[in-house]
């Protein structure tokens, strides 16, 4: 995390349990703050998210490409979702 970086803050929701065990932790030490927990957790799943989404364009990549529209469509009707719209010009 970047030192002086600008925050904004947000209400979440967290079940009693996971704010317990969070508070536990900065009890601990283990954490500095249930913010810190929060923040840290944030920039790990977007990280961890990138790196799927990489890893998916590889092999995307390797295999003939990005799916078209209609390769889409048909998978979304094959495991019964809504489509979505899509984000740019990438498929979502």
């Amino acid at each position: 995390m970047v030192i002086g970086m600008a925050t904004v803050k947000v209400t979440i929701t967290l079940e009693e349990a996971q704010l317990e065990q969070i508070r536990a932790l900065v009890e601990e030490g283990v954490a500095r703050s249930v913010s810190g927990f929060v923040q840290h957790a944030v920039a790990t799943g977007l990280d961890d998210a990138a790196v799927w989404a990489q890893m998916l364009a590889d092999a995307l990549e390797e295999t003939g490409g990005p799916l078209t529209a209609e390769e889409v469509a048909w998978a979304e009707d094959v495991i019964g979702v809504k489509p979505h719209k899509r984000r740019g010009s990438g498929v979502a």
